[in-house]
């Protein structure tokens, strides 16, 4: 059955596959103005993502628009690979969204189309704002229906993703069997590992710092996770939020000085409290160490959080940077390794208040997230000044950071041979320390990760 496509009150409904000629060129101009335009100007993959997408779906195949079925089209990924372990399918939708929001933030105003991509979606929503016919002509360059529209807010740095590889043709139908064969197998011999892997490696992980410290005696155990909409809300303002505004639920900086339009995407950002893909795998490894112990965490996205729930004897582990999650502003007096904001880059950075020989004062990602470079993160273990338990913060300056220092943590081989080398025995646990990661990003994917500063605080 032809699929209706998404329209105002006072477009025209047409259906998918779209057949008149009119329609497919508007649409498909449209596509060519946003491709070329600054958001998706520095990201070849993104770039092709969406051109696929909206073509698929234009083209009545929306049932090609799986996670697996796209990564094969698009990535040349093989049809049994684990969409668990290699996200970049959920990440390039990710960064779809954040340039479609960028692009329409500026030239909003000028459109007759729209694309967007639902949260968890990858068939994109494509609404006519206006009637064609009213407009027959649709000569303006991205650059002149641009200047048409007065952006208040400094441009957001672009994100310049490495090259994608060559885009492949449609294959989805004659895919389908084999993929359907190789996904049974290989979630079935997936699920089986993890579950025995999760449950002998949580046993061991719980006798080890910082685990040991924080999941132990009477205390209870409070899971803090990040709020990835406010990190793309200041991705997209440019403007960092402070702690006060955002404990009393002021999460646009500055909105007098953005335009309706702007306003109207950071408010369509901040719909619900979603949780970062990142801090689901932490989250899992800490209630299992728990569960060995037969304990239990509470786990809250950052945005539920009141300063109530941290000034008590809970213990708290605290997930993302001070971007990604702004209680962890709370706790910089109590460290050596501060997450801050560097207007001069507008981008995080991590600061060395009290550099030791041979380190450096500030540690700065050469990439931004799912870019090719180099990145930091922190793992501390240290007293709650504003409560009687102890604070496990676990972030990164970006995503990936944050992915390696949780990794790290839940492999004990590397955990061992990490405490060791920064002279943290057994009896470590009543320590407060700091670790900073230095790791590699590919694709959104961390490797190469190493201890290189360790405190003791």
């Amino acid at each position: 059955m032809p699929q209706p496509l998404h329209v105002d009150e006072e477009g025209e409904e047409l259906t998918f596959p779209v057949k008149l000629p009119d329609h497919l060129r508007e649409i498909r101009r449209h596509l060519k103005e946003i491709l070329e335009g600054e958001a998706f100007r520095g990201s070849n993959r993104s770039g092709q993502f969406l051109k696929y997408i909206v073509e698929e779906t234009i083209s009545g195949r929306q049932e090609n628009l799986r996670e697996r079925i796209l990564g094969i089209e698009i990535f040349g990924r093989l049809p049994s690979y684990d969409t668990g372990e290699d996200a970049i399918v959920r990440v390039t939708a990710s960064d779809v969204r954040k340039r479609l929001l960028r692009h329409y933030g500026r030239s909003g105003a000028t459109v007759d189309f729209r694309f967007s991509l639902p949260p968890g979606s990858y068939v994109p929503r494509i609404t006519r704002e206006r009637s064609i016919e009213s407009h027959p002509s649709f000569e303006s360059s991205p650059s002149e229906a641009s200047s048409r529209v007065q952006a208040l807010t400094p441009d957001p740095t672009t994100v310049n993703a490495p090259a994608s590889p060559p885009f492949m043709g449609t294959r989805g139908k004659h895919l389908w069997p084999l993929v359907a064969a190789a996904f049974f197998v290989s979630t079935v011999v997936l699920s089986f590992s993890l579950w025995q892997h999760v449950r002998s490696n949580s046993n061991r992980l719980a006798f080890l710092v910082p685990w040991s410290a924080i999941i132990s005696g009477s205390s209870p155990t409070m899971i803090i996770t990040s709020d990835p909409n406010i990190a793309e809300i200041q991705g997209f303002t440019g403007g960092p939020i402070s702690l006060s505004d955002y404990a009393n639920h002021k999460y646009v900086p500055h909105p007098e000085l953005l335009t309706p339009e702007q306003n109207r995407f950071c408010n369509v950002i901040l719909r619900g409290d979603k949780a970062s893909i990142v801090d689901t795998p932490i989250v899992a490894l800490a209630a299992g160490i728990a569960a060995e112990r037969s304990r239990s965490v509470d786990v809250r996205g950052a945005r539920l959080i009141q300063l109530s729930d941290i000034e008590n004897d809970k213990n708290l582990i605290v997930l993302g940077s001070s971007r990604s999650n702004p209680w962890v502003k709370l706790f910089n007096e109590r460290l050596d390794f501060r997450f801050e904001f560097d207007p001069s880059t507008t981008q995080e950075i991590i600061r060395n208040t009290h550099p030791h020989t041979g380190e450096a004062a500030t540690y700065v990602a050469t990439a931004p997230g799912w870019a090719t470079g180099e990145s930091y993160a922190l793992i501390a273990l240290f007293r709650n000044p504003n409560g009687n338990g102890r604070v496990l913060l676990i972030g990164g300056e970006n995503g990936e950071g944050t992915e390696a220092a949780g990794k790290l943590l839940g492999d004990e081989s590397r955990l061992r041979s990490t405490l060791a080398k920064c002279g943290l025995n057994q009896g470590a646990a009543g320590r407060n320390f700091e670790i900073l990661l230095h790791l590699n990003t590919l694709a959104g994917s961390p490797s190469n990760v190493d201890a290189i500063a360790c405190h003791i605080i």
